[in-house]
């Protein structure tokens, strides 16, 4: 009986183990003439969303596999030499098995790991939704070939309706799964494009499992939900520092503390937007300066020469500052910036009064408050 107790325990032990892997096995299959030698990368995303190689295999019989351990589930996408498009994988570690045709690689399978098969089913919903795009989209340009006017418009208001659909289905995923790795992707795109009212994603986001919530997506959302607290209208600018031009070191407060009205702009030289804005904030400084009204220039840009060129070029004649660190900049994170041109309005006591200002309406609002 004793030994019959063993035996168990190491029957148990042995389970563990295999529940519990340790590093991963990325097996892929590839159909199609593919030459062996063929190369295949795998890449995934650096801190400024960048791609970057991981790995690189060749192809033999139609087989590649890759191997390796992850900390974490991460997005990671496989290329093909020679070929357009990608496999995004979710590499987690574990046994994971892709599947694809040469001229098809967009419909790629994918199974093997939980993250991987939650990832499948929606990549099989997000699929469906983009052939009934396509399907709708040719018949009505069928219909307007043929001058059906009747059936044109028919379309064109279901075609509004599936945009709908479209629109809700990322969400009510992410709603549905609170234990997958795509929903905090979702959730972060969510709050990247202001998608919807930030109290609903922040929602979303509590809803996730702790595993969801602890992954480094999860943890960038976290700080983006928390940041936003303190740059709403109402709340006092969180201070910061940084280099001007120059080399020295400006901070938020010493710019508020000598101005009624101070806007933070945040700008970069490579932003189109932001240059084609920049003559409308020039007019309103002009106007007002002698009123009270400032502005501190905070540059997410990573090139120190193109900084400069583009203060003068565009006559820019208030305080500049940047740690020329694009967006992981430390500002543009404590503001949540994740896309520019990004404005706050600071009264005299550095609360914010107004944010993303533009045009005339920078100019009615700056008045106001200095009338």
């Amino acid at each position: 009986m004793k030994k019959l107790f063993v035996l168990s325990l190491v029957a148990v032990f042995m389970a563990s183990c295999k529940s519990d892997p340790k590093g991963y096995t990325l097996s892929g299959t590839i159909t199609g003439e593919t030459e062996n030698g063929t190369q295949i990368f795998l890449k995934t995303t650096d801190s400024l969303n960048q791609l970057v190689d991981i790995d690189t295999v060749k192809v033999e019989n139609g087989l590649f596999s890759f191997s390796g351990n992850q900390v974490e589930p991460k997005m990671h996408y496989i290329f093909v030499d020679q070929l357009r498009g990608n496999v995004p994988v979710i590499v987690e570690n574990g046994s994971i098995e892709v599947k694809f045709q040469k001229d098809s690689i967009d419909q790629a399978q994918i199974k093997g790991t939980e993250q991987n098969d939650m990832f499948m089913d929606f990549l099989t919903e997000t699929r469906k939704l983009s052939q009934r795009a396509r399907s709708m989209q040719d018949d009505m340009r069928v219909a307007a070939q043929q001058r059906d006017t009747a059936t044109v418009t028919a379309l064109r208001e279901e075609f509004i309706e599936f945009q709908e659909d479209a629109k809700n289905f990322n969400t009510t995923y992410a709603k549905e799964h609170p234990n997958a790795y795509v929903s905090v992707l979702i959730i972060g795109n969510l709050l990247a494009t202001k998608t919807l009212p930030v109290e609903e994603i922040r929602s979303m986001f509590e809803a996730l499992s702790p595993e969801m919530k602890a992954t480094e997506p999860g943890k960038q959302i976290a700080e983006q939900l928390e940041n936003l607290k303190s740059t709403q209208i109402g709340s006092i600018a969180p201070d910061f520092s940084a280099p001007t031009p120059s080399g020295d070191v400006l901070a938020l407060s010493d710019v508020t503390s000598n101005a009624k009205l101070t806007l933070v702009d945040f700008w970069a030289a490579w932003c189109r937007p932001c240059r084609a804005e920049n003559p409308n904030i020039v007019a309103v400084y002009k106007k007002y300066r002698e009123k009270g009204f400032d502005v501190l220039g905070v540059s997410l840009d990573n090139n120190a020469d193109h900084w400069n060129q583009a203060i003068q070029s565009d006559g820019l004649e208030w305080n500049h500052i940047s740690n020329l660190q694009r967006f992981q900049d430390p500002i543009a994170r404590l503001y949540n910036i994740n896309a520019i041109p990004a404005a706050f309005l600071l009264d005299d006591k550095g609360v914010i009064v107004a944010r993303d200002l533009r045009g005339p309406a920078l100019e009615e609002k700056v008045s106001e408050l200095l009338n």
